[in-house]
């Protein structure tokens, strides 16, 4: 399984920095793209310097309803393509979506989206959000958009689908660092406040994150 950072604060190469995140799941024959920045000019130009196409997502999954992350939705809409949003989303966008798009499924519970990777399901209170959960062979993967839910409680709801050795996104006002001392590979992205504190802890399991980051897992 492989991830590529579409979006991201940070950039490498020709691509373009912006706030927001995406980021490209390639896992057996699929390919699912997990959230889509804040503006659909930028990830059209960071999908053509990676040579990726739209009609090739199969499937989109957005975290939550914030414009950092369903932004660029209409770059990267197609008729082919599958749509999981939690159900708290509005019900003006999930229309707007549905008109362009295979089929929108609406989340709740943790499911599956293809096999080895899943969904965690709707988490918090004030702003609800689902983060993804992928199935390597060194253990499962956390990823996530903005983590409002709180990290722990997300990296806690992905303990469903097996033991974390990994996570990667936006860990938002996350504070507790020492909680991430059993995490093997720690991937801090976009929203994270205290970027650099965790860096600094964990200079042999942080691995830089940005737009053109490539991820073996």
């Amino acid at each position: 399984m492989k991830l590529r950072i579409v979006y991201d604060n940070e950039a490498k190469g020709s691509l373009k920095s912006d706030w927001g995140f995406s980021c490209l799941i390639e896992a057996d024959n699929s390919k699912i793209l997990f959230d889509t920045g804040a503006s659909g000019d930028i990830l059209s130009y960071n999908m053509k310097q990676l040579e990726l196409k739209r009609e090739s997502i199969d499937a989109i999954a957005l975290s939550h309803e914030h414009w950092d992350h369903v932004g660029g939705l209409d770059a990267v809409l197609h008729p082919e393509v599958e749509v999981y949003l939690p159900r708290s989303f509005s019900s003006e966008l999930k229309k707007r979506i549905a008109k362009q798009v295979a089929k929108v499924i609406e989340v709740s519970g943790p499911g599956d989206i293809t096999p080895g990777v899943h969904t965690t399901g709707e988490l918090g209170l004030m702003t609800k959000e689902q983060s993804l959960v992928l199935e390597t062979e060194g253990g499962v993967v956390v990823l996530t958009g903005c983590a409002h839910p709180g990290l722990k409680n997300i990296v806690d709801a992905a303990t469903y689908f097996g033991d974390v050795y990994c996570v990667i996104g936006g860990f938002h006002g996350f504070d507790k660092l020492e909680l991430l001392r059993g995490i093997k590979k720690i991937i801090p992205c976009h929203c994270t406040a205290r970027k650099k504190e965790i860096m600094a802890m964990y200079p042999e399991k942080v691995e830089w994150c940005g737009a053109g980051a490539v991820i073996e897992l």
